[in-house]
Formats: C-alpha cells, sequence, structure tokens
C-alpha cells in the first residue's frame, strides 16, 4: 500500500537545439534519449516534450521572453512539477527559469546525477556519486533561497559581518569533499588490492564496455548465466560485476567484467569520481565494445564511447573486439546486410544478446584475439620442479614436452601475467 501511496512528479522534459552547437545530433533522437534519461528515474511521469530551437541561447534565462512565456503556459496549464532541460544550464539561467515558471529546474547533469544517486548500490558507488553531485552543487550556491543571503556575525552583533550564508556553505561542501575523498581513497584501496591478486590468477580479463542501452548486461547473463539487472533502461547496471567463467562451447576461462554504461555528454563531476570504476577496463586484456546497432545513431554513440575510452587512457595496443547486438530489432533486410558487412570486418560481431544468435562466432573470437595477446616460451624444469610443472600442465600451456637426461624441455603459450603467476611458484 506504502509503494502505491509515494506521489509521482510531473515532469516535461525539453530539448534545446542551438544551430552553432557542435554536436550534429539529430534533435527529435536527442529529446528521446532525455525522455529515456527521465523515465529511469523512479516516480516521474513524463507528461510532455519538445524540441525548442534557439538561435541564440539568451545568458540570463537561456530562452527568449516569446519562448518562455510559451513554455510557461504549457507548464501550467499540464501542472507540471520539474522541468527537466536536455542540455547545460547556468547557475543563473536555473535559478531565473525557476523564479519565471515556479518549478523546480534540472539539467542534464542533474538529471544524470539523481539517476546515479538512485541506482548506486556498493559502498563505492554511493560515495562516488555523493562526491559528484557535491562537486556539482558546489557551484550552483548562487541559485539557492534568501538564507544564503544573511551574514553571520561574530560575537553577537560585536564582530562584524563575518561571512556569508554562501561561504559557509561552500566550506562545508569542501569540508564533506575531502572526507569523501578520504573514504573513497580507501574503498579504492581495496578495488586496487582486489586487482592486484586477479592479476595473479592466470586468467585473462575481458571488459564489455559500450553506451548505455547497448544491451552489455543482456550479454553478461548471456555469457555467464547470471542475474546482473538488464532492462531497457538507461543506466540499468551502475555497479561493475565480474565473474570467473569459462565460455560457452568450450571457449577459455575468463573474468568478465560488466561496467556502467557511458553517454554523450557524460558529466565531467561524474567522469572523474567514477574514474576508479572505470579503470577496471585499463587491467582488461580484451575489451568487447557493444553497441546497439539498430539504433539510429549508433555511429554518434560509437564515438562518444571511444571518446570516454581515449580520456581513461586505454592504451592502443589493447586488443578490441566490436560487437553489432540487437540485430533481432533490425528487419531482415538490414539483418542480412549487416551481417554480411560485420563479416567482411576483422573484429567485428554481429549479434543478438536476447536471441542468443552469434554467441558462438562471438565466444570463437574472443579466444582467438586472447590467444593474440599470448607468446611462446621455452624452458627447462629439472625433475625436482615437479610443482611448477604439474602447474603448466593443469592451465593446459604445454604444447610440446621433451624429456632429457637431467629434466624436461617445455614449449609453453601463455599470456604475460601466467608468466609472472609461474615465476612467483
Amino acid at each position: 500500500m506504502s509503494e502505491h501511496a509515494r506521489p509521482v512528479t510531473r515532469a516535461w522534459v525539453i530539448h534545446p537545439e542551438i544551430p552553432s552547437a557542435e554536436s550534429e545530433r539529430d534533435p527529435v533522437l536527442a529529446l528521446e534519449e532525455a525522455v529515456a534519461l527521465a523515465h529511469a528515474l523512479p516516480d516521474l511521469e513524463v507528461v510532455g516534450s519538445q524540441v525548442v530551437r534557439l538561435r541564440k541561447p539568451d545568458a540570463g534565462k537561456l530562452f527568449g521572453k516569446g519562448k518562455l512565456e510559451e513554455l510557461r503556459q504549457a507548464i501550467e496549464d499540464n501542472e507540471v512539477e520539474l522541468v527537466l532541460v536536455d542540455g547545460p544550464v547556468t547557475p543563473v539561467q536555473q535559478r531565473n527559469l525557476e523564479k519565471a515558471w515556479d518549478v523546480k529546474v534540472l539539467d542534464r547533469t542533474g538529471l544524470i546525477l539523481e539517476i546515479f544517486s538512485d541506482r548506486a548500490v556498493t559502498r563505492e558507488g554511493v560515495l562516488q556519486v555523493e562526491m559528484a553531485a557535491l562537486s556539482y552543487q558546489r557551484t550552483r550556491l548562487v541559485r539557492a533561497w534568501t538564507h544564503l543571503e544573511r551574514q553571520r556575525g561574530g560575537l553577537g552583533f560585536v564582530g562584524g559581518p563575518g561571512e556569508t550564508q554562501i561561504e559557509a556553505d561552500r566550506r562545508a561542501i569542501d569540508e564533506q569533499l575531502v572526507r569523501l575523498r578520504r573514504q573513497l581513497e580507501k574503498v579504492v584501496k581495496t578495488r586496487s588490492l582486489h586487482r592486484a591478486a586477479r592479476a595473479k590468477v592466470p586468467f585473462p580479463i575481458v571488459a564489455l564496455v559500450g553506451y548505455t542501452n547497448a544491451g552489455k548486461s543482456t550479454l553478461f547473463n548471456r555469457l555467464t548465466g547470471a542475474e546482473v539487472m538488464a532492462k531497457d533502461m538507461l543506466f540499468a547496471t551502475l555497479d561493475p560485476t565480474m565473474r570467473r567463467i569459462r565460455l560457452p562451447g568450450g571457449g577459455p576461462e575468463v573474468i568478465l567484467s560488466d561496467t556502467v554504461g557511458f553517454i554523450s555528454d557524460l558529466p565531467t563531476e561524474l567522469v572523474a569520481s567514477f574514474r576508479a570504476t572505470l579503470e577496471e577496463v585499463l587491467a582488461a586484456d580484451l575489451i568487447c565494445h557493444v553497441r546497439d546497432i539498430s539504433h539510429p545513431e549508433t555511429v554518434a554513440q560509437a564515438e562518444d564511447v571511444s571518446t570516454i575510452l581515449n580520456s581513461l587512457g586505454v592504451k592502443e595496443t589493447t586488443p578490441q573486439i566490436e560487437i553489432w547486438n540487437k540485430i533481432d530489432r533490425l528487419d531482415e533486410d538490414a539483418r542480412a546486410a549487416t551481417l554480411t558487412k560485420a563479416a567482411r570486418l576483422d573484429h567485428v560481431q554481429a549479434l543478438s544478446a536476447i536471441s542468443g544468435q552469434g554467441i558462438d562466432d562471438l565466444v570463437e573470437a574472443i579466444a582467438k584475439a586472447l590467444a593474440d595477446v599470448t607468446h611462446v616460451t621455452t624452458l627447462h624444469l629439472g625433475f625436482d620442479a615437479g610443482r611448477k610443472r604439474a602447474w603448466l600442465f593443469e592451465k593446459d600451456l604445454v604444447e610440446t614436452e621433451t624429456q632429457t637426461e637431467d629434466g624436461f624441455d617445455l614449449t609453453v603459450r601463455w599470456t604475460a601475467r601466467q608468466e609472472a603467476r609461474f615465476k612467483d611458484l
């Protein structure tokens, strides 16, 4: 009963189309993505959405007088309580729009932060979101209400005007950020220890990356048999998941990592805060870039993912497989053309994570890609190195073995990680 009693907020989504903006994306598709972001928040009902073309953004209110009044009327008629502006809104513009429309206004960054705040589950995720939110709020204290204009005296009324409330609030945020950074450093240290422990395990790490809602978690579940949350919703997965598995159909044993989805114009505060989580990608032996090939802007989405991977410092030498997912959503002709095109391209696999079509070919491609990062070494082991020899055979690393007078000559194919693990034995 209490679940049904939760209040629903009526929201209106606006995508400002600015012709001079660098982005060449279709404004209608951009609006659809913004509405999908809004649907990702619980207890939010999108009662209307529109693209608003702007010749030039107004410095104070973003929209011109006529458009401002037109939007105010629509907001009033539809009893809207929250307006989501799909783009950057300055603190001054946000304050003025809230006064003009008498509703709460959130920009794209604020909306994504709200979604992340709602989804964070692990201790690390919660800390990262809180840090990102505080960094964002720190620049927005200018829009706060009248109590921020108060001035607090020193001792009674004798100590002079003292600091303004806004300065006190900013200092409080800075202190909280320092505390959160310290807590996060401890969590990150734990994560790095886990990463170091995984490095000793002689299994390659395969990381799934991609635009949000490209189907990474569905593919992860298909490959691992896990039950990671997979919904047709932006940012359904926030905290990274890792599983040690043997890939289906006799594939190699790997550690598979499902990471948070990327999105265009991902807030810089979030990229900074989630760097520790995203760094899992840097440790990967193979990166699988999952694309929703049925999406009209799949190329632009792929470019956004590449930009974020480059900003994280992913090495060009790290092998990548591009996975064209959701071919089941294409019509028969488009699907046939996509499969033909994918077959011609190296390191591209077309599949459907939902139906399972193409999964066997992907497993084969992963095995081949991981084989590409292995190297061959010739070893000589004495008769007294029985433990090392047994380990090599247990891990199926020995290609040939010849017995000699004083031991064994072995040809071993392994990765750098496996070689390091062998030397530690």
